[in-house]
C-alpha cells in the first residue's frame, strides 16, 4: 500500500481531463524498460520536467559524478555502470510524480527525474523501469531493479525487508482558491467554522474526521464534504460551496500548477504530515535490505541538497513544501501499529 494510503488519493487527485488524455496511453509493459527522458548531455546537464504536459517547469541542472560517493557503491554496480530504477506507475500513473509524458511514451515526473539526478551523482547510467505497484517490490526483491523511487513511505514494517534513504516529506495538504485568506498554519483549530472536502476512504479523511470530533468537543463545527469526482470537488471549490480541499499534497500541487492560468487559480494553504501529528512522514528511496545501496544514495541526495539541484528539482514540480533538510538512512518510519 503506497505512501500510507496517500497514493490512492494522489491518483484520485488527478484532474479528469489530463488523466484520460495523457496517462492512459503508451505505458511500458509491466517490469519492462520505459523510454527515458534525456538524462545527462555532454555538458553534464540533467533536464527535469521534459514532456511534462504542464506539470513541471523544464529545468536543466548541472550534475556530475562525485567519485567519493560513487566509490561507496557495491563493486558489481560500479562495474555494470548503470542504476536500475523501479517506478510503480502502471497502469495509469500519478502526476506530478510519475506518468507518461506528452509524447505518449516517455515516463516522466518528479520521481523518475530525481532517480536520474541521483544516478548522475553516482556516475551511473539510469535505466528506468515501470512496474505495477506490487511488482515494483518484486522487482527490487529479485534484483531486476536496484532502487525504487516511487512515492514509497518509510515504514517500520517495510524495514523488515528494505533499507531506506529519505528524500521528501510525505505530506497531505489544503488547497484553497488563490484569493482566499485562510491558512491552516498547522493548527486544526483553524478549521473551526470551515467546510472542507476530502476523498472518501482515505488517510486524510480519517485525520479530518478526528479533527472534526475534537472541534465538536470544543463546541465548534467543521463540515466535511465528500464528492463523487474530482471535477465535482473543484466545481464546489470555485463555486464557494467549500472553503478548502484536503488531499495528498503532490496531487494538489499538480492541480495548483494546472489552474494557474484559469479564471479560478488555487494555492496551498498549508500541509500536514501523512503520518499524523507525532511523526513527519518521509518518502524514501527503497533498496533491498543490506544491498549496500542506501548509504551512497543518501549521500548523493545530500550532495544535491547542499549544491542546490535538489531545491530546483522540487521547485520545477511545485513541490518545494516537501523539502527535507537532509537525507537519512533508515530514519524513524511509520510505526508497526500504523503501517
Amino acid at each position: 500500500m503506497p505512501s500510507h494510503l496517500s497514493r490512492r488519493s494522489l491518483k484520485r487527485g488527478i484532474t479528469a481531463a489530463t488523466a484520460v488524455a495523457t496517462l492512459a496511453t503508451g505505458l511500458a509493459a509491466c517490469g519492462g524498460d520505459s523510454d527515458a527522458a534525456t538524462t545527462t548531455d555532454a555538458a553534464g546537464t540533467v533536464t527535469v520536467g521534459q514532456v511534462s504536459n504542464g506539470a513541471a517547469t523544464e529545468t536543466g541542472l548541472k550534475v556530475s559524478e562525485v567519485k567519493s560517493i560513487s566509490a561507496e557503491l557495491p563493486a558489481s554496480v560500479r562495474k555494470s555502470g548503470k542504476l536500475e530504477i523501479a517506478i510503480g506507475a502502471l497502469p495509469d500513473g500519478f502526476p506530478p510524480l510519475a506518468y507518461v509524458g506528452s509524447d505518449q511514451k516517455t515516463l516522466t515526473g518528479a520521481e523518475p527525474d530525481f532517480g536520474r539526478l541521483v544516478a548522475s551523482v553516482l556516475g551511473l547510467k539510469p535505466e528506468v523501469k515501470n512496474f505495477t505497484w506490487e511488482n515494483m517490490f518484486v522487482g527490487i526483491d529479485s534484483g531486476k531493479a536496484d532502487v525504487g523511487f516511487s512515492n514509497i513511505t518509510d515504514t517500520e514494517e517495510r524495514k523488515k525487508k528494505y533499507d531506506f534513504a529519505s528524500y521528501r516529506k510525505d505530506n497531505l495538504g489544503f488547497e484553497v482558491l488563490k484569493k482566499s485568506t485562510w491558512n491552516f498554519d498547522g493548527r486544526y483549530e483553524n478549521l473551526a467554522g470551515r467546510t472542507v472536502a476530502v476523498d472518501n476512504g482515505t488517510n486524510q479523511e480519517k485525520i479530518l474526521l478526528e479533527w472534526q470530533a475534537k472541534l465538536k468537543k470544543e463546541d465548534k463545527t467543521l463540515t466535511v464534504k465528500n464528492f463523487a469526482s474530482k471535477n465535482a470537488t473543484y466545481l464546489a471549490l470555485t463555486g464557494g460551496r467549500i472553503d478548502a480541499y484536503f488531499g495528498a499534497n503532490p496531487g494538489l500541487a499538480y492541480h495548483e500548477k494546472q489552474s494557474a492560468t484559469s479564471p479560478s487559480p488555487t494555492r496551498s494553504a498549508g500541509t500536514f504530515s501523512g503520518a499524523g501529528a507525532s511523526l513527519q512522514g518521509l518518502i524514501a528511496a527503497t533498496t533491498k535490505k543490506d544491498s549496500g545501496f542506501a548509504k551512497p544514495i543518501a549521500d548523493a541526495v545530500n550532495y544535491l541538497i547542499r549544491n542546490g539541484q535538489y531545491a530546483k528539482w522540487l521547485a520545477a514540480y511545485n513541490l518545494s513544501n516537501e523539502a527535507v533538510d537532509k537525507a537519512e538512512v533508515n530514519p524513524p518510519g511509520l510505526p508497526l501499529d500504523n503501517s
